[in-house]
């Protein structure tokens, strides 16, 4: 297994949707791998293939892995092969939602409370569940990175030019240095 450089904002890959899965074999599996150790390394709950930049629909996630009292035996991935959202209901407040491929920012995003999934698994099994609260909260936001949203995306325009206006800024200075 190797750790997988994620990709930041504002990398234009991170904004085109990905390609279905056609075959599952083992240079998936690895992938999925990698980006589950990749997700523990970084603190995260989910992340998509094209934030490891890969433009593919493969998402991995773990609703505890955040979890302060995690002592690293809660540490299996789930894999969703070519998930969609087939249902949705509610209203959810997200509050102080952040992301790997989003640097020093974190903002309330308004979700559905209920989502129900369509994917397939590492075997190529057909699933169907249904999620709510963090869990579905994780599946919006790691398919939205699959069909080439940020969650930046959905907040306000002011909020998120604030944010482009500081990142560019940052690698100005960067750049200048």
């Amino acid at each position: 297994m190797a750790l997988l450089k994620i990709i930041t904002y504002p990398e234009k890959s991170l904004s085109q949707p990905s390609a279905k899965v056609e075959t599952i074999d083992e240079e998936i599996r690895e992938l999925i791998q990698d980006m589950g150790e990749t997700m523990f390394h970084e603190s995260g709950v989910g992340l998509a293939a094209p934030q490891v930049g890969v433009n593919k629909r493969i998402l991995v996630y773990n609703p505890t892995a955040a979890d302060p009292e995690d002592d690293g035996t809660k540490r299996e991935i789930a894999a969703l092969i070519n998930p969609e959202i087939i249902e949705a209901s509610g209203s959810y407040l997200s509050e102080d939602e952040g992301c790997l491929s989003v640097l020093d920012f974190r903002a309330d995003v308004k979700r559905y409370e209920t989502v129900r999934v369509r994917a397939q698994d590492m075997d190529g099994k057909e699933l169907e569940f249904e999620v709510r609260g963090l869990p579905a909260v994780i599946m919006q936001h790691e398919i939205d990175h699959l069909d080439g949203i940020l969650f930046i995306d959905r907040i306000s325009a002011l909020k998120r030019a604030m944010y482009r206006k500081r990142i560019f800024k940052q690698m100005k200075e960067a750049q200048a240095s």
